[in-house]
């Protein structure tokens, strides 16, 4: 078990026991963070108490996690589309639509479970659920995903994306016309404290996190870009694309409430993977086209646009 104290500023009074919880804890959930104070794992000095409680300037609230429960994940016989594969790593290109690795609800058909399968070896840094896992991508985001098939390996390429050596590029439809033709968003994220299943540009209880962006094609009221990550937060590019106004098309959480394109899931494609191999030291660098239902939707923009003329 893990245990944090946490302390109330004069600006906090007032504020419900969870949610303040929630927000000092951004990798957890208001609903995890009620379910630990119904199971007494939280004490406002000294004291069990419920999540309504409203916290006072300078009460010590302890919180105890308890450590996680490893579940067994079986390997499944899944199509893998193997970029590269040695001793060491694999790179493979994740399809549209597959979990990276099993949480509550995906339990089977996820990366982790085709990698089992096919690697049979691979790094338990992250344990059961998470093995070899060094990055991740959202579910409805496709492209390149380079996996440790050992300890040594998984230390140094999480090394190399902590000290930003990774080179990571995506291509993202947008919705609006950018008008300059590139530029950079250096703005932390951290949960959004008015929605738990968000994430949001805030300055308490955030992290710093830099996307660097180039215009590759305007087609009216979207644009098609290019960009580069510093960081790797979670839905980076799509919380910084809604932050300077032009949101992800199809993105069901940051996006425009009406559907595009009939998209099902946001236009993101991890398209280039660059890095140094962990043991040869050998730059390596991939990079994979854009799948056939986005690539379906520029044409038809194409299409479009030599009508206009």
């Amino acid at each position: 078990m893990k245990s944090n104290d946490f302390y109330v500023r004069e600006e906090d009074g007032g504020m419900r026991l969870d949610v303040f919880l929630s927000i000092s804890n951004p990798e957890m959930s208001r609903s995890q963070i009620q379910k630990l104070i119904s199971q007494n794992m939280v004490e406002v000095n000294g004291q069990k108490t419920q999540a309504k409680y409203k916290v006072k300037p300078k009460d010590k609230i302890q919180l105890t996690v308890p450590d996680p429960v490893e579940l067994n994940v079986n390997p499944e016989p899944i199509d893998l589309e193997v970029y590269y594969e040695d001793e060491d790593l694999i790179v493979v290109n994740k399809p549209r639509g597959m979990v990276v690795h099993p949480a509550d609800g995906n339990y089977s058909g996820t990366m982790v479970n085709a990698l089992l399968y096919h690697c049979r070896d691979l790094s338990g840094i992250n344990g059961v659920l998470r093995p070899g896992i060094v990055h991740r991508l959202d579910k409805d985001t496709s492209g390149l995903l380079m996996v440790a098939k050992n300890d040594v390996a998984h230390v140094n390429l999480a090394e190399q994306l902590k000290d930003r050596q990774v080179n990571r590029r995506y291509l993202a439809l947008l919705h609006g016309n950018i008008r300059e033709d590139s530029g950079l968003v250096d703005a932390p994220i951290g949960r959004d404290p008015k929605d738990r299943q968000k994430m949001a540009v805030v300055e308490r209880n955030s992290k710093p996190a830099v996307t660097h962006y180039k215009i590759l094609k305007r087609f009216g009221k979207y644009t098609l870009v290019e960009l580069r990550l510093e960081t790797g937060r979670t839905h980076q590019i799509r919380v910084h694309m809604k932050y300077i106004g032009y949101p992800v098309v199809g993105d069901p959480k940051y996006g425009p409430a009406k559907s595009h394109f009939n998209l099902d899931g946001q236009f993101l494609h991890a398209y280039l993977l660059g890095f140094n191999h962990p043991r040869t030291g050998k730059y390596l660098e991939f990079e994979s086209p854009l799948p056939e239902v986005l690539n379906l939707i520029l044409e038809k923009l194409k299409s479009y646009e030599r009508n206009w003329r």
